[in-house]
């Protein structure tokens, strides 16, 4: 392992708890460096960053490729800050130069069925709810990875989830979708550590605190 991975280790577990063992390459050294950015600079995002983003969220596993997830791209000050002001009033949401809103969409699914003639029985079943929502996770933590692959920092927004309601009519949703986390994305500000980049890495529990074997 290199030095630099051998501190992502340290960091992210404490001396005490890092785990050993653990393979090195450059994606996982950039997994092991994830944290949260909560502190942006005033600075617009490279030409092609959503694209790039959307590209590695749909590369994301999908249940039965039913791909039951979409997003709202947010870069209206306006809007974003009357959305800061449902999610409690997060700065950070009006600072970043991009809000995504992931949602779990069932309506596209129902207006393909309604166009083939065809009634999905199952949509009003909590799973099909749980499924959009786990779409939607994975493809957010997709486009996460990429981000920070190219330098920028983001912060899951789960308060979008405050009043559901006057976020769908704030994005104008159609029935059947649902927010289920804003990302808000930008460059990190170095200036301002205890929220930007260089905050320390969110410590977590010892890998035996989350795995189980059963041999």
């Amino acid at each position: 392992m290199s030095a630099t991975f051998a501190d992502r280790l340290q960091e992210r577990y404490g001396s005490a708890a890092a785990p050993t063992g653990v393979l090195s390459n450059s994606v996982l050294e950039g997994l092991l460096a994830h944290r949260s950015v909560r502190a942006f600079l005033n600075q617009p995002l490279p030409k092609g960053t959503l694209e790039t983003l959307v590209a590695a969220a749909q590369s994301a596993a999908s249940s039965s490729n039913l791909q039951v997830w979409s997003l709202v791209a947010v870069e209206d000050p306006a809007r974003k800050a009357r959305l800061a002001a449902l999610a409690g009033n997060q700065r950070h949401i009006e600072e970043a130069p991009l809000l995504l809103v992931w949602l779990a969409d069932l309506s596209r699914v129902q207006r393909l069925g309604k166009r083939a003639d065809v009634e999905l029985e199952a949509v009003p079943f909590l799973e099909s709810l749980l499924l959009g929502t786990i779409d939607a996770a994975l493809a957010a933590q997709n486009a996460v990875v990429a981000l920070e692959s190219l330098g920028l920092g983001s912060v899951y927004i789960g308060a979008i989830r405050n009043d559901i309601e006057a976020v769908a009519a704030e994005l104008r949703l159609p029935a059947d979708v649902y927010p289920v986390f804003g990302l808000a994305i930008g460059h990190p500000d170095p200036q301002r550590p205890r929220e930007g980049e260089a905050a320390p890495a969110a410590a977590r529990c010892p890998a035996s605190g989350n795995l189980w074997h059963r041999r």
